[in-house]
């Protein structure tokens, strides 16, 4: 298969192109099965202009099997085997990432160069840090810095113990006060967990698929968010295309789940209801996951604090109220 390459070096307005369309044929693949002196032959043949950073190693089908430094290539014996210096633990960017995940790469790993490869694992091509201007890696590394803030912390480590307190300690209290609050949620209908023990059974998966699916939908949200006002028609297509999805997510858990549950405990109803409450439950954290991070930018303020905590405790006091408020009128 042939790829048409554009030039380069990338810029910040083609964050969002595919990373297939900048990457460059690799200067130099081995046979992992030859020796460190076959390898140096065909490093000496690669033109002059050519810079090598990695030697790549590759199967007969074209997978990407392993890569050597070219400095470990250099000072390894000529006789000895390409496999004993190959590094076999590759970290490839996937070619259907984009050009703003592709230089995420380089800014969490200190590496100069990436091979980028098929979904079968087959080499494409390589592209290098020197491909990206100092602005895309600048939006690489915030974005970066965004997705550690959904936890609720700094991607820089803590210089020291109270200031990794200071910067985690105000997202646990959001977590301790949005606990607090469906405890008390809970309490109002201790009567009905009482009368069906087995509903209390299924609250912790409830509530893990609920708040899986609220912060995919802000990792997306904050990814695909552009500088400047808020586009509306995007983000209508966007909260569309996010509420599909999560319809469809959550009926083939939900369902999953009613399934099991019947299958384990036989009450019928009560599987109905799980299964309802986890699709009603995703549906609403999608919308969370969306909606808020793209309000508090019309707020003009940073959207990424609504990321992690804010969110997650909303949809647990959502996902409790379905749950019980369907379970009650269903069991009363």
């Amino acid at each position: 298969m042939g790829y048409r390459f554009a030039p380069m070096p990338i810029t910040a307005d083609q964050l969002h192109d595919p990373i297939l369309s900048f990457v460059r044929p690799p200067s130099l693949t081995l046979d992992p099965d030859e020796s460190i002196g076959q390898a140096l032959d065909h490093a000496r043949a690669v033109p002059s202009s050519n810079v090598i950073l990695y030697c790549y190693c590759v199967d007969k089908a074209g997978k990407l099997v392993g890569y050597v430094p070219i400095r470990r290539l250099l000072t390894s014996a000529v006789d000895a085997p390409l496999r004993t210096v190959m590094i076999d633990d590759v970290m490839a960017i996937p070619s259907f990432a984009t050009v703003l995940v592709a230089a995420e790469y380089f800014v969490n790993h200190r590496l100069l160069a990436f091979p980028v490869v098929e979904p079968d694992g087959k080499l494409v091509g390589v592209v290098d840090v020197n491909a990206f201007t100092d602005e895309v890696l600048s939006q690489a590394r915030q974005s970066f810095n965004g997705i550690y803030q959904l936890l609720g912390i700094h991607a820089t480590q803590a210089t020291s113990a109270w200031s990794g307190f200071k910067d985690r300690f105000p997202w646990l209290l959001c977590n301790v006060v949005g606990g607090l609050m469906c405890a008390v949620l809970s309490s109002r209908y201790e009567h009905l967990l009482n009368a069906a023990v087995v509903l209390a059974l299924f609250i912790p998966v409830l509530l893990a698929l609920a708040e899986s699916v609220s912060i995919q939908a802000v990792t997306l949200t904050l990814q695909n968010m552009q500088s400047g006002p808020v586009q509306w028609k995007q983000f209508g297509r966007a909260l569309a295309t996010e509420l599909m999805t999560a319809l469809l997510l959550g009926l083939a858990c939900g369902g999953t789940v009613g399934i099991a549950s019947w299958l384990w405990k036989r009450e019928a109803l009560v599987s109905v209801v799980l299964a309802g409450s986890i699709a009603a439950a995703m549906f609403t954290a999608c919308a969370f996951g969306v909606v808020l991070p793209t309000v508090l930018r019309v707020a003009k303020a940073d959207p990424k604090i609504a990321a992690g905590p804010i969110v997650l405790a909303m949809t647990d006091l959502a996902t409790l109220l379905f749950y019980f408020s369907v379970a009650g009128q269903a069991l009363a």
